[in-house]
């Protein structure tokens, strides 16, 4: 991730985690998650990627995954890319749609 945007997300919070989903699958990273969870002491997560990238994109779907496995009422969960050292929030909208080519072909 870029230096400073690494250090912007370093301020949201000191409890990180890297993970690179170009190595480790995404289901293995929805297990391990899932089972963080679990323990009930999660109470906020937050996936924060580069942009650009077919690999890190797939982060931004951890959550709707986990949603089918458990009950996330309790947990604040946000999604950021970061672009040119710079944080953006990403909405679940945007992340729907960019799983959804042919909504975004036709512009629905």
């Amino acid at each position: 991730m870029q230096a400073q945007g690494f250090e912007k997300i370093k301020q949201l919070s000191n409890n990180l985690y890297e993970l690179c989903l170009e190595e480790t699958h995404i289901n293995m990273a929805i297990t391990k998650i899932g089972g963080m969870l679990r323990t009930s002491k999660v109470k906020n997560i937050i996936f924060a990627t580069v942009d650009k990238s077919p690999h890190c994109v797939q982060m931004h779907y951890i959550r709707s995954e986990l949603e089918k496995m458990m009950n996330l009422s309790n947990i604040k969960i946000t999604n950021y890319v970061v672009n040119d050292n710079k944080l953006f929030e990403i909405s679940l909208e945007t992340i729907s749609l960019s799983k959804n080519l042919m909504k975004l072909e036709s512009g629905e």
